[in-house]
């Protein structure tokens, strides 16, 4: 028998992986290129890695039942992460550091509605 709180937390997951599908989707249609789905370093998870004409996108993905829950839902330590893997990312390519890059959060509500946000983080 499965528990109230095993299935809440497979519900959870199915709805974040449904997100991050729509949100890749989203970027593909504005001619982004999806590289990797959440790439784990040492510094913390990126939930999607974009690429557009030698440009790198780092995507955090949120859902809420609406826009302002799911940016509220992305906390300073939170963001500390996502640079520092961001960083640790960037190390890996030819031109390292030097690479053009941005960090980038996708906002999904409950309708599916989906919110880009440019440089969220700078």
């Amino acid at each position: 028998m499965t528990s109230r709180k095993t299935m809440a937390g497979l519900t959870n997951h199915l709805a974040g992986e449904t997100a991050e599908s729509a949100v890749a989707e989203a970027y593909a249609r504005q001619g982004y290129r999806e590289v990797t789905r959440r790439w784990r370093g040492a510094g913390g998870e990126i939930d999607l890695v974009m690429e557009r004409a030698g440009e790198t996108v780092f995507v955090e993905v949120k859902r809420a039942r609406d826009h302002a829950t799911a940016a509220a839902r992305i906390g300073a330590r939170q963001v500390a992460r996502l640079l520092a893997a961001g960083g640790e990312y960037l190390g890996q390519l030819p031109q390292g550091l030097d690479t053009t890059c941005r960090f980038d959060a996708a906002l999904v509500d409950g309708r599916g509605e989906i919110s880009l946000i440019e440089n969220a983080f700078a």
